[in-house]
């Protein structure tokens, strides 16, 4: 099965309400772009307020006003990818033996301990005081670890340090066994995410087949995403259903294609965790959302929630970084 993400891309950004009078130009990163795009700016600072808008939209939805008009679920919101019901935050909740802790197996880790939601609403990784929490060691690694992506030029700054994770995705996601579906829809938010900020057809794409390339095949190649860590390890995408890369080094992955699920820890939040299939992998994507319920001011700005998250607390995400 192959996930067709430029069509899913296609499908998402079609009825996008561009903002932007002027097309990115092609030695101009998309970090770079849009920073200066939607925050006048292109500093360090800005920089990272806008992977924090992006990322925290992907976490939890929707927050911020203004957007395009284009409705975020978030990560932490069950859905359906390809009419696949997929639901992802179990395994961040403590629900799972799912993270890897340098162990010989996954281990079972609350990334909801600093706030929840509540903190990423007002645009911060954790609540102030904790700092010292899985979830703001999270939220910042995913901060770093998408503007080496995107290219941010002034990362590395006092204002915005570079990732200092780890650099291979696939040791840090390798007790998870993620699927196409999962993946999928976490490329899915993504993608909304950042069309919501009116983020350009063609730079979605862009966005869109890097992480496609770099996350959703079996057994690729190690590849460099962080210039300092050199090449690694990329793929999450470990089951036996993800399509296998063409240049498929399987050797190197320990726990390739294994189809072993991680283990229960709590039952009473695991829930269904399996990607429950009703459709092919290959096709059209849903996802569902809820109409926004509350609408308050924060840091003076007017925040939007989108759907229903006090049930799991806000700060999930497939976590690219513990």
């Amino acid at each position: 099965m192959r996930l067709q993400i430029p069509t899913l891309l296609t499908l998402l950004t079609t009825a996008v309400p561009l903002t932007l009078a002027q097309s990115r130009p092609n030695d101009t990163t998309i970090c770079d772009f849009y920073t200066t795009a939607l925050l006048k700016d292109n500093t360090a600072a800005n920089q990272l307020k806008l992977l924090t808008l992006i990322v925290n939209t992907v976490v939890i939805g929707n927050y911020t006003t203004p957007n395009v008009g284009i409705a975020v679920p978030g990560i932490l919101a069950p859905g359906k990818f390809n009419g696949t019901e997929v639901n992802l935050a179990p395994f961040f909740d403590g629900a799972l033996f799912s993270t890897n802790d340098g162990k010989s197996e996954g281990s079972a880790v609350n990334f909801l301990d600093g706030g929840g939601a509540k903190p990423l609403m007002e645009n911060k990784a954790a609540d102030d005081d904790k700092k010292d929490s899985r979830q703001y060691n999270l939220l910042t690694h995913l901060y770093e670890f998408f503007g080496s992506l995107l290219g941010c030029s002034q990362q590395g700054m006092d204002d915005y340090p570079a990732y200092n994770g780890v650099a291979s995705m696939y040791e840090v996601h390798k007790f998870m066994n993620l699927d196409a579906f999962q993946i999928g829809y976490f490329i899915q938010q993504v993608a909304l995410s950042a069309a919501s900020f009116g983020v350009a057809k063609e730079d979605l794409e862009v966005v869109g087949a890097a992480l496609d390339k770099l996350f959703n095949k079996r057994c690729s190649p190690a590849t460099v995403v962080i210039p300092s860590a050199g090449p690694q390890l990329e793929s999450m995408c470990i089951a036996s259903s993800c399509p296998l890369d063409p240049m498929a080094a399987c050797g190197l992955y320990d726990k390739e294609g294994t189809g072993t699920p991680p283990k229960v820890a709590n039952a009473s939040l695991a829930g269904n965790t399996s990607s429950t299939a009703s459709a092919s992998a290959t096709g059209t994507a849903s996802a569902t959302a809820s109409k926004p319920t509350t609408t308050t001011p924060t840091g003076g700005a007017a925040v939007e929630r989108v759907g229903s998250f006090a049930a799991v607390a806000g700060a999930v995400l497939l976590a690219f970084a513990l």
